[in-house]
């Protein structure tokens, strides 16, 4: 017997910038879950390059083609926001197993604290599995070409960005 309830997941991060990799992630899990909310962090404990409002406006955009993705801004525990919005599932990226450790630890920790939610851990495609919004901001501000690793308007915005900071 299926549940009549909608399976709601939760896709939390930083997304500062979304990489090509956030948006495969993206894609899969809207494949997989009833509806997917893209979770934008605050990131208050991080220093990012670009703002809240500038990290929904890009994941807003490369969500749109998503019909059952919403993107919502959030601070605080994961925890309080995945109640509030009725989640049953957390997504999260592992690229490498480098990843493993922290998610596992953190996955654990968020079973304490959401113990009818579950985590659920998805592999980026082939082409994704180094890529991370760090490596990109790194490049980015070096110089490098960022081109496969970020949509079009994410580039531009990168571009932007990185002369504002030369200027």
């Amino acid at each position: 017997m299926t549940d009549p309830v909608a399976t709601l997941a939760i896709y939390p991060g930083t997304f500062d910038p979304m990489t090509l990799g956030h948006v495969d992630l993206m894609r899969r899990a809207s494949r997989l879950f009833d509806r997917l909310i893209i979770a934008v962090a605050a990131g208050h404990h991080k220093k990012t390059m670009f703002s809240l409002d500038e990290r929904l406006a890009i994941a807003k955009e490369l969500a749109k083609d998503f019909p059952n993705v919403e993107v919502i801004a959030f601070s605080g525990l994961l925890r309080d926001f995945v109640v509030q919005h009725g989640g049953h599932v957390v997504v999260r990226g592992l690229r490498a197993v480098s990843d493993f450790e922290y998610e596992f630890q953190m996955a654990g920790m968020n079973r304490q604290l959401m113990p009818d939610v579950e985590t659920v851990f998805l592999t980026p495609s082939d082409q994704y599995q180094f890529v991370s919004g760090t490596f990109v901001r790194e490049i980015a501000m070096l110089g490098g070409d960022v081109s496969k690793f970020v949509a079009p308007s994410v580039l531009e915005r990168l571009r932007t960005r990185v002369a504002q900071a030369k200027a």
